[in-house]
C-alpha cells in the first residue's frame, strides 16, 4: 500500500500526538498528604512472584519478579480475620519501588485506614521491562503481563495472605500506563475482579506509536543487546516498550519487534496492530464484562494532556448505561497522585469491595 504525502503527515501528526502522551506516562515527585495523625503502621513485605505467563518471552524479562505488600495494621491480630485486596499497577518508566514512593505508601495507606477506610491488603507487582514498561499487554516479545497481573499474582497473593477470594473482593487500580493496564485487564478479566479505578490512563485511543525517527531505526537496526539501546532518549525507548507489547515480530532478533516506521514512512500494518491495542477501539467488544462490575472510578487533572481521552472512555461507559463515576480535578498528570490514592483510591475500594467472606 503507497501512501500519499497527506496520508504520511496525517499519520505522522498522529504519531507524534501519542509520542507526548507516552511522555506524560512517566512518574514523578507528588505532592504528599499531611500524616493523620494516630494513624496505625501497615505491614510492609518485599517478596517475588514467579510469573508462569512469563515464561519463555523473547525480551529476556524477569518471570520472578519484584512486589510490595501492604497488610493492614491488625494483620497479625486475629489469625482467622480475611480481608479484600487492591491490586495498584505503576505506570511507564518505573517500577513498584518507585511507585511507592510516588503514592507514598505506606503512610498514604495507613492514612486511608485511619480516616475510615476499612482495612485491606494493597498489593504493588512490577511489570517494569528490558524497554521500561509492558503495557500490561500479551505479547511473545515481553511476556504475557495481562495474565501475569491477572493470574499469576493474584493466584500467588491468595495462596499465601488471608485474602477473600472473591472477585467481589479484589479491585484493580492503575495509574496512567498502569491506568491503561487497569482498563485493558478490567475489560478483560471481570471474572477476577470486582471493582475498577482508572487513574489518569494512557494510551486509550487508536494512534501509532511516534513520530518518524531515523535515528531510532539506525540505533535499532545497529544494535546488539538492550545496553545499546538504553541511552535513547525517554520517547525512543517509550517507542521501543509500545513496539515490544503491541507489535511483536519473533522472526526479528535481537529485539523481537517491529517499529510504525521504516526508512521513515510509516507502516500501515503496523500501525494497525498498534491501534488493535487501543481500548476505545475494542471496548464495544467487551461491553457484558464491564456490566459485571460493582463499580467503576475515573479521574484526571484539568491539566492532563490524557484528560480528553479518559473523558471518551467514561462517555463510552455513560452510552451503553455502566454506572461510573468520572472526576477532573485540579492537578497535572502527577501532582496529586497520592492524595487521590489515600483520599479517594482506597475509601472507593472500601465502599465498594466485599469485606465479608460471604459477598452479597
Amino acid at each position: 500500500m503507497k501512501l500519499s504525502e497527506r496520508q504520511v503527515a496525517f499519520l505522522n501528526a498522529a504519531l507524534a500526538v501519542l509520542a507526548g502522551s507516552l511522555v506524560a506516562v512517566a512518574q514523578v515527585k507528588t505532592n504528599v498528604p499531611d500524616p493523620v495523625p494516630g494513624a496505625r503502621a501497615a505491614i510492609v513485605e518485599r517478596i517475588k512472584i514467579h510469573g508462569q505467563s512469563l515464561e519463555g518471552n523473547l525480551e529476556g524479562n524477569a518471570i520472578d519478579r519484584d512486589a510490595i505488600v501492604f497488610l493492614p495494621p491488625s494483620y497479625n491480630e486475629n489469625s482467622t480475620r480475611r480481608y479484600p485486596v487492591v491490586y495498584a499497577l505503576h505506570g511507564y518508566s518505573i517500577g513498584a519501588e518507585q511507585w511507592t514512593q510516588e503514592i507514598h505508601v505506606p503512610q498514604t495507606i495507613e492514612g486511608a485506614f485511619a480516616t475510615g477506610a476499612h482495612e485491606m491488603i494493597v498489593v504493588l507487582p512490577d511489570s517494569k521491562t528490558v524497554h521500561n514498561g509492558s503495557m500490561y499487554s500479551t505479547s511473545v516479545t515481553t511476556g504475557d503481563f495481562e495474565n501475569y497481573i491477572a493470574r499469576d499474582v493474584v493466584s500467588y497473593v491468595e495462596a499465601h495472605y488471608r485474602t477473600i477470594a472473591a472477585r467481589e473482593s479484589r479491585g484493580l487500580v492503575g495509574h496512567s500506563m498502569g491506568g491503561y493496564g487497569a482498563t485493558r485487564i478490567g475489560m478483560k478479566h471481570a471474572d477476577v475482579f470486582g471493582s475498577l479505578y482508572i487513574m489518569s490512563p494512557c494510551c486509550l485511543s487508536a494512534r501509532g506509536a511516534g513520530p518518524a525517527n531515523s535515528d531510532l531505526e539506525k540505533t535499532l537496526a545497529n544494535a546488539k543487546t538492550p545496553e545499546d539501546v538504553s541511552s535513547l532518549p525517554f520517547g525512543a525507548r517509550a517507542q521501543l516498550a509500545s513496539a515490544a507489547a503491541w507489535a511483536p515480530d519473533p522472526k526479528a532478533p535481537p529485539f523481537y519487534l517491529d517499529l510504525p516506521t521504516k526508512d521513515g514512512v510509516p507502516q500501515p500494518d503496523v500501525v494497525a496492530r498498534f491501534a488493535a491495542n487501543a481500548p476505545l477501539a475494542f471496548i464495544d467488544q467487551w461491553i457484558g464484562n464491564l456490566r459485571r462490575y460493582r463499580a467503576i472510578a475515573i479521574d484526571v487533572g484539568d491539566q492532563d494532556g490524557l484528560r480528553v481521552d479518559s473523558g471518551k472512555l467514561h462517555d463510552v461507559l455513560d452510552r451503553y448505561a455502566i454506572a461510573n463515576t468520572f472526576e477532573i480535578y485540579p492537578g497535572t498528570h502527577t501532582s496529586k497522585v497520592a492524595d487521590r490514592f489515600q483520599n479517594h483510591v482506597l475509601p472507593f475500594f472500601a465502599r465498594t469491595l466485599c469485606a465479608d467472606k460471604v459477598c452479597k
